[in-house]
């Protein structure tokens, strides 16, 4: 989520920088200086521009104070490929920012137009970061911060399952986590979250390892076909089966304590250790070994080493289910 990286969290603050590669949050950033503006005076004047709307002297002419002391935002965006002579405007506007007017500059944070962006942070502007979100442990608390921001709270199963269904694309997961808050009463959980997204959430990878893992063959291949026919390459489930049976493993061998203690030891959150116990309760040390065998055979069949790909696939589901049953 775009986080406020100084001391001045003042969305009127003369000059407001928000850096990073992140869409949704560098569209966010803006969204809240023009809605503090417009709060302090409804008829405030906004204007969003592009490099390419920037010639030498627009900046001067918009900032020019009015007679009317008229408040005013000026959004100035990819301000790392402004033109030299612009360049040379903004930073003298800096030094000497002009009342009821915000400046809000947003900035890739690369090496590109860095003297820019050293500038406005010297100068003391308001900075709010918007980081590009690569990881999914990144966009899995980017859902549980959507939903604190809209009054609610889901389980953690509930925002992994949604991540897993939706993907990587912010807007998608902050629309789908404004759905939920506003058509579900109660609780929100990994249940409610497959309901609203069957087809999505029931195609994925993990759905097909979490369904092998815990013994139930016929829903397992059930989700492996659906994460087919809907484009989940197949290497991303070998990869989702490899974990799962690897996370058994893990805990398995591992010696008694709290989640927390153990979240440590294992390199898992404390929700997945919870979920983990209650998936391994009917494996072996063997189940184990051949779950792992099946799954290197698969990723051997899916990389070419084999003629029929979803055939090494099923075999492995099939292997996998067959082995979460060896205790029981």
């Amino acid at each position: 989520m775009a986080r406020n990286s100084g001391s001045n969290d003042n969305p009127l603050a003369p000059v407001t920088v928000a850096v990073g590669q992140e869409d949704l949050l560098l569209d966010r950033a803006v969204q809240q200086v023009v809605a503090a503006a417009r709060a302090a005076d409804a008829d405030t004047d906004v204007r969003d521009l592009t490099p390419d709307r920037l010639a030498p002297g627009t900046l001067a002419e918009l900032t020019s104070p009015s007679l009317f002391a008229e408040r005013k935002v000026v959004v100035v965006r990819s301000a790392q490929d402004l033109t030299a002579d612009t360049v040379k405007e903004v930073k003298a506007y800096l030094g000497a920012p002009v009342e009821e007017i915000t400046l809000v500059l947003l900035h890739a944070g690369g090496a590109k137009g860095k003297g820019l962006l050293d500038a406005a942070r010297k100068a003391g502007a308001r900075e709010v970061a918007c980081p590009k979100m690569t990881k999914p442990a990144d966009r899995l608390s980017f859902v549980r911060a959507e939903f604190r921001a809209l009054g609610r709270s889901a389980t953690p199963e509930a925002c992994q399952a949604l991540v897993d269904a939706i993907g990587s694309d912010l807007r998608e997961l902050a629309s789908a986590v404004s759905q939920l808050v506003a058509d579900v009463e109660g609780a929100i959980d990994d249940a409610v979250v497959g309901r609203y997204y069957t087809g999505r959430a029931e195609a994925s990878s993990f759905t097909v390892a979490d369904r092998a893992v815990e013994g139930r063959s016929a829903e397992a291949l059930e989700a492996l076909r659906w994460s087919l026919a809907t484009g989940v390459a197949p290497v991303l489930i070998t990869s989702a089966l490899a974990q799962g049976v690897r996370a058994i493993g893990k805990l398995s061998s591992a010696r008694g304590g709290r989640p927390a203690d153990l979240a440590r030891e294992l390199g898992m959150p404390p929700w997945k250790i919870d979920r983990v116990r209650q998936q391994m309760r009917g494996w072996s040390p063997d189940g184990v070994a051949r779950a792992l065998q099946a799954v290197a055979e698969a990723d051997a069949g899916v990389k070419g080493g084999g003629d029929d790909p979803e055939y090494a696939l099923e075999r492995a589901v099939v292997v996998i289910a067959a082995a979460a049953r060896s205790r029981r």
